[in-house]
């Protein structure tokens, strides 16, 4: 019985052993087919949601170019940053100032590249029925105005800073009313749909609706100059890539965003 028993323990060990040899060819045949392989080179780009035109054009250019996939989540900056500030995801943050500081701040900034400005700007209904030419007009009496929200805006920030300064803010924040959104676009559409005759908003969210609205040209009294930027961040693993990008940006960048209004008026 003990024989017995030895001989089917030496003929498992060898099976086992047949097995094993076996396991390895196959995972070295395996690793041979794919020696060429190679990670699919691809970039997250983390977009405040006004830049959305110019960076949909901006990485399907870059992509025609190079071949490396852009990918775009697009947000308000300010729920872009905690992401940033923690290392959580993507590899470039598009953004305007002040946010090219605080993620220096945060040690999440690898480099910048300017690729444009934005700039409040005076709009009006298509026509300009309610007769606006100036920022001081947005006080006279009657004029249904739209305004940015300064609690979630930084051209809310500068506006109601302007309007201080003038002496006019509770005049036109009484003109405005319930219509100080957080949405550049919430301005553009109630202009388009007639409930608001005026109102100010970014440069390059006013382009988009210039089917619908007028930019009036007015001096520039703001006291900031807000430069837009494309990051690179720091705690990418995908550097050589993100170099490549900020490169072409630098490169193509401010001619695309000119072309979507992100200049100084």
């Amino acid at each position: 019985m003990n024989r017995r028993i030895l001989v089917i323990i030496v003929v498992a060990a060898f099976l086992m052993v047949g097995c094993k040899e076996t396991e390895r060819k196959e995972a070295k045949e395996e690793s041979n087919e794919t020696q060429g392989w190679k990670a699919p080179q691809e970039i997250l780009v983390l977009c405040g949601g006004s830049f959305r035109p110019p960076m949909e054009k901006l990485a399907a250019a870059f992509e025609k170019k190079t071949g490396v996939k852009v990918y775009l989540s697009f947000g308000q900056s300010e729920d872009l940053l905690p992401q940033v500030k923690i290392g959580r995801t993507g590899d470039v943050f598009v953004t305007h100032d002040p946010y090219l500081d605080y993620t220096k701040e945060a040690g999440a900034l690898l480099k910048g590249v300017q690729v444009g400005f934005v700039a409040p700007v005076l709009v009006v209904r298509k026509g300009n029925p309610a007769g606006v030419k100036s920022i001081e007009d947005l006080a006279k009496p009657g004029v249904k105005v739209a305004l940015p929200n300064p609690d979630f805006s930084t051209c809310g920030e500068m506006l109601f800073a302007l309007l201080e300064k003038k002496g006019i803010k509770e005049a036109v924040v009484q003109n405005a009313g319930n219509a100080i959104f957080r949405s550049h676009s919430q301005t553009g559409t109630a202009l388009k749909l007639g409930t608001r005759g005026a109102g100010v908003m970014w440069n390059g969210t006013a382009h988009n609706f210039l089917d619908a609205i007028e930019i009036v040209p007015t001096p520039y009294e703001y006291d900031k100059e807000i430069r837009v930027w494309v990051m690179g961040l720091s705690y990418s693993k995908k550097k050589e890539l993100v170099k490549r990008f900020l490169d072409f940006c630098r490169s193509k960048g401010k001619g695309i965003f000119e072309e979507y209004g992100y200049v100084k008026y």
